[in-house]
């Protein structure tokens, strides 16, 4: 899958939650802040996130084209959020795919949104138990699966394959033990290709310090992501 089809995925991921998720919530996030609206883009980078500026009253939705590509594969999906998420509340079946990570990716980010709005964001404590009673709601009414069908109808039209089929978490506890602080390490792909040194080994993900290009920058890497670096 070229770059193309990835950011043409991800502006997918935009309209369908503008069309579907925010649209019949457009009112009730007004009555609590006038004028709010909404903006959705795609990043180049994995970062996906919600984020609210209260100056302009603009919500703006990121989705990380790095992110989608990670979603593509089971290799780097299962450390994400959004697939424990999945597996553990039971959601779409508790089944894992590329269509229910990145339909679920849109109802996470916008849980945050309806969050924010009421009030219920707080400093050091984001996704908490309001978040997650937010996010239930979403599945529980239906909102959710209509998300899912929009995005599966929407790429299908545009000949995007975002494929249903469940595949199993991978066991990132194996891989974790691969690594060590102190291995050079790469990840993403083509001219996105970064590279570092792992300085810490967390419990899903290793803490890398970029060298050359990257020097002076430090990621947070799935560990499904990382390939040794071969000497020169």
């Amino acid at each position: 899958m070229d770059n193309n089809d990835i950011k043409q995925i991800g502006k997918l991921m935009c309209a369908v939650t503008r069309d579907w998720l925010w649209q019949p919530a457009e009112q009730w996030v007004r009555e609590r802040n006038p004028g709010s609206v909404l903006h959705c883009r795609v990043g180049s980078g994995q970062a996906t996130y919600h984020r609210y500026d209260s100056r302009d009253r603009q919500h703006l939705i990121t989705y990380g084209a790095r992110m989608i590509v990670a979603k593509h594969q089971p290799e780097t999906a299962s450390g994400w959020l959004s697939g424990r998420e999945i597996r553990k509340r039971g959601y779409f079946g508790g089944e894992l795919s590329t269509l229910n990570l990145l339909a679920h990716t849109c109802c996470h980010e916008f849980a945050h949104l309806l969050q924010q709005s009421a009030g219920q964001r707080y400093r050091g404590s984001v996704h908490n138990r309001h978040f997650y009673t937010i996010l239930d709601e979403l599945h529980a009414s239906g909102a959710a699966q209509t998300t899912r069908t929009a995005l599966a109808e929407r790429a299908r039209d545009q000949g995007l394959a975002l494929s249903d089929a469940p595949f199993e978490p991978v066991d990132t506890r194996q891989q974790l033990a691969k690594w060590q602080v102190g291995d050079t390490v790469r990840f993403g792909a083509g001219r996105r290709e970064l590279q570092g040194e792992i300085i810490r080994v967390n419990r899903k993900t290793c803490t890398v310090d970029g060298i050359g290009p990257s020097k002076g920058v430090r990621y947070r890497v799935p560990v499904q992501m990382l390939s040794r670096l071969s000497p020169r």
